[in-house]
């Protein structure tokens, strides 16, 4: 349960030239600076609140919060920035507020922060980046260029739509290292080791992409589990629960209610390990994990742990399982949770073929959702992991398909195509053999 807030600092400001950064929970969360009088996004359902932003949580109006780090550029980008940030992230993230009142920027907190005032240059993002410097952590190691399933296909993909666009790389020349299957191969979310009817052999395929001199990746969702999966039925020992003995429940999405697995459970985790070393031995080496904030949610556990020290322990049963040498990236993980465990990480909702997202909710598909946060999240690119923006997507059918390229192409983070390789024009074959080919030369 959250604390009560107490006052932080008190700040005059100029409302007319002021900037508020509010970092948000996890990658889905709308992140980014907006001027006083800016109304900050915020969930348009409750679905979307548990999904997309921090469960449990909601914001008064008229209030700037951000979870476990904010900034105030008090008269404009030019001059100081003060941060407010969680005095210890990996143990604890709490929420951050500020409230203009008369003249003064009211911050408080509901956990203990550090507070301190930034003039270097740069503005919020300069700030932002002198703290997570301050951090110590080692250089993340560069991102391989990727071609994923998931944008072209979605959980339809097949088989031979992998076998397809692996001659497709060759035949266009495009300089794509890894060949990431994403959701539709598995039978069902937490039956991960058991193919869907649309694939013959998980093996198979790694070896087919490996052969042709490339890396085989793969997705999965570690910590959701289906109701109706094989999983649920046989073991609803390894579910997380409420107080009230059900399942947490971790939003809906795919028209299926979600589940959340407890990987303090032995025999939880024993399974775990069993998928992602099964993974690694068929010969996949680069593992996208997604929807991660399930693993952070509160309940009721096999073993008295909190909820982010059960989520950091079982992102590091994954990164045991696969291995230092394998490539990790996260995705709908709760950041500042995960500073430390991850190769690389989606800032940014999904970006999509269209440009506005669902309802104007900017946790939500869409090229302008993904930009906007992208861009407020451009400091941790380099410090805390490489940045994923998401995919390039560069086929004729996409909306703004050269602006959504051009922000790709700025954030310098992780490469990675998503398109049907032969749906692809000139202009789409040019764009990404240009901008997978300028991160492979990184």
């Amino acid at each position: 349960m959250s604390q009560a807030f107490t006052p932080v600092a008190s700040v005059p400001v100029d409302p007319s030239t002021a900037r508020v950064h509010e970092e948000g929970w996890q990658s889905w969360s709308p992140s980014g600076a907006y001027a006083l009088d800016a109304r900050p996004y915020r969930p348009t359902n409750s679905n979307w609140a548990t999904v997309c932003y921090r469960p449990g949580v909601t914001v008064p109006d008229g209030v700037f919060q951000g979870e476990g780090l904010l900034a105030l550029a008090p008269k404009g980008e030019d001059g100081p920035v003060i941060v407010c940030a969680a005095a210890d992230p990996l143990s604890s993230v709490p929420s951050i507020r500020l409230e203009v009142r008369d003249g003064q920027a009211e911050i408080s907190a509901d956990g203990k922060v550090d507070f301190y005032s930034y003039l270097g240059p740069g503005g919020i993002q300069g700030a932002l980046a002198d703290w997570a410097d301050s951090l110590g952590l080692q250089a993340p190691r560069p991102a391989p260029t990727v071609w994923c399933s998931w944008y072209e296909y979605f959980t339809a993909v097949t088989e031979d739509d992998i076998h397809e666009n692996l001659r497709a790389m060759d035949t266009l020349d495009l300089p794509i290292d890894v060949v990431q299957i994403d959701d539709g191969y598995q039978k069902a979310l937490g039956d991960w080791l058991t193919l869907s009817g649309r694939f013959r052999s998980r093996a198979g395929i790694a070896d087919a992409i490996r052969e042709r001199g490339r890396r085989a990746g793969i997705w999965t969702a570690p910590f959701l589990v289906d109701p109706a999966s094989d999983l649920a039925a046989e073991h609803p020992d390894w579910l997380v629960r409420s107080t009230t003995g059900a399942p947490v429940h971790a939003g809906r999405n795919w028209g299926h209610d979600l589940n959340v697995l407890d990987t303090t459970h032995p025999d939880a985790a024993a399974y775990l390990t069993e998928v992602f070393r099964t993974l690694r031995a068929e010969g996949y080496d680069y593992f996208k994990v997604d929807f991660l904030y399930a693993g952070a949610l509160d309940g009721v556990r096999h073993q008295d742990a909190d909820a982010l020290t059960a989520y950091r322990s079982g992102i590091e049963l994954i990164r045991e399982a696969i291995g230092e040498e394998a490539y990790l990236l996260g995705c709908g993980a709760p950041l500042l949770a995960s500073i430390g465990l991850f190769d690389a990480m989606r800032v940014s909702p999904d970006t999509a073929p269209h440009r506005r997202p669902e309802a104007d909710d900017y946790s939500q598909p869409g090229q302008d959702a993904a930009e906007f946060t992208g861009v407020g999240r451009q400091w941790q690119h380099g410090r805390l992991w490489i940045n994923d923006p998401d995919c390039l997507m560069a086929r004729p059918a996409v909306e703004t398909r050269e602006q959504w390229a051009a922000h790709v192409e700025a954030t310098g983070g992780l490469m990675a195509s998503s398109d049907r390789l032969l749906s692809l024009d000139e202009w789409g074959v040019a764009t990404t053999r240009r901008l997978l080919g300028g991160a492979a030369a990184c």
